[in-house]
């Protein structure tokens, strides 16, 4: 299989830095070998930076490697400019970004830990699975 197109919800990024156990921090191995291509906006990226910022003590990262975990997902993604918005369509609301970039990029996949706020997504195209289910498609 080629690689996979993907978004990258912030509750997998922010599980796959707390943990090495975890199918959220394998995903982020695939991404850091290039066998899974990950979908940005600046607004994920700004929740990113926000999340990680706040919970550096707990990730037991420094500001400075945040910045560079942040700036090596930038190298290792699509950057995508989102000129439509679909609000509010999602019950979290503040996870309508993430489907306005999937809609955008035309991702197929939406990578989260909480599919059950990505209802209705099919709707779109779209697929909400988690970390596990994602390993499954890339084997």
């Amino acid at each position: 299989m080629g690689i996979i197109n993907t978004i990258l919800d912030t509750n997998v990024l922010y599980a796959g830095l707390y943990s090495s156990r975890g199918a959220s921090y394998q995903v982020l191995r695939l991404i850091e070998k290039e066998r899974i291509k990950i979908n940005i906006s600046t607004a994920l990226l700004f929740e990113y930076e926000d999340v990680l910022k706040r919970n550096k003590s707990i990730l037991k990262l420094s500001f400075k490697k945040i910045e560079q975990i942040l700036d090596n997902l930038c190298e290792l993604s699509n950057h995508h400019k989102i000129y439509f918005l679909w609000r509010p369509f999602l019950s979290d609301p503040s996870d309508d970004h993430i489907l306005e970039l999937a809609v955008a990029s035309e991702t197929k996949i939406i990578v989260t830990h909480n599919t059950h706020d990505f209802k209705g997504v099919n709707k779109f195209g779209v697929r909400a699975i988690t970390p596990r289910e994602l390993l499954e498609e890339v084997k």
